[in-house]
């Protein structure tokens, strides 16, 4: 843990970004999805973390300009482009997995001469599923994952199969671990050291961005130490403490 982080109180801007009104607006709009609050609601319930009246005004215009939020006659509600990027996001942090049989996941990309959009946006679906590329167009992971690839209109192979290389240093790698632990224990710690509201909602939000570059390893090949599932924990429990606050729990 950063010797800076063990001190208090808390200079939470040292360590994470500062909270914007959209996304804290996006937070709440989420969390009590499917009510839709009006504006003098989401204003009220902004304030709770920080955001200025008029700042959470412009932000909510802003954003039903921008398509993220549609008019409703009562208030507002998330866009079904936001509501699909809700479930997706939801869904990848709490990977389901199975036993690991020793068998990796790997997928290798054959199309050539592809648009650069195209590849980018190939390679973000890629890690989205949680595969590391190994080398150019090369991507694998341990096949423990309880999810369908469903890559059959990309141009890639799926394959299966155990590599010669040692486990250990295969997923040295492909991720660098050493530093995503560290970045898991600052976090816990910055959790453990926030107390008022704003600054337990900034962390919690940099927990949920942690989670999803998770590369969920089998128990066998998780180094020690390993506080992910403790991170993981730490994100559940502060989803039942968000909802609890009374101008959350209660915009509708």
């Amino acid at each position: 843990m950063d010797d800076a982080i063990d001190s208090a109180p808390l200079d939470l801007e040292a360590h994470l970004p500062r909270l914007t009104a959209r996304g804290v607006i996006l937070s709440l709009l989420v969390s009590n999805h499917p009510t839709q609050p009006t504006p003098a609601q989401v204003v009220r319930a902004a304030g709770v973390f920080g955001i200025k009246e008029s700042a959470a005004r412009v932000a909510l215009s802003r954003m039903a300009s921008g398509d993220d939020l549609v008019r409703t006659p009562d208030g507002f509600r998330l866009s079904e482009r936001l509501l699909e990027r809700r479930q997706r996001v939801l869904h990848e942090v709490e990977q389901e997995t199975r036993p690991w049989n020793g068998e990796w996941e790997i997928v290798v990309v054959t199309g050539t001469g592809r648009d650069p959009g195209d590849r980018a946006s190939l390679r973000t679906r890629l890690s989205r599923l949680r595969l590391a590329e190994l080398r150019e167009g090369v991507w694998l992971r341990p096949a423990n994952l309880m999810r369908s690839l469903d890559l059959g209109a990309e141009p890639v192979e799926v394959l299966a199969g155990r590599p010669v290389r040692d486990a250990g240093e295969l997923l040295g790698s492909l991720w660098n671990l050493q530093a995503w632990e560290g970045e898991s224990q600052r976090l816990l710690a910055l959790m453990n050291l926030a107390e008022s509201t704003v600054d337990r909602f900034t962390v919690a939000t940099a927990v949920v961005r942690h989670l999803l570059t998770d590369p969920v390893l089998p128990q066998e090949l998780r180094p020690d130490p390993w506080t992910a599932d403790r991170v993981h924990a730490a994100w559940v429990a502060y989803q039942e403490e968000f909802v609890s606050i009374p101008e959350v729990g209660h915009t509708s």
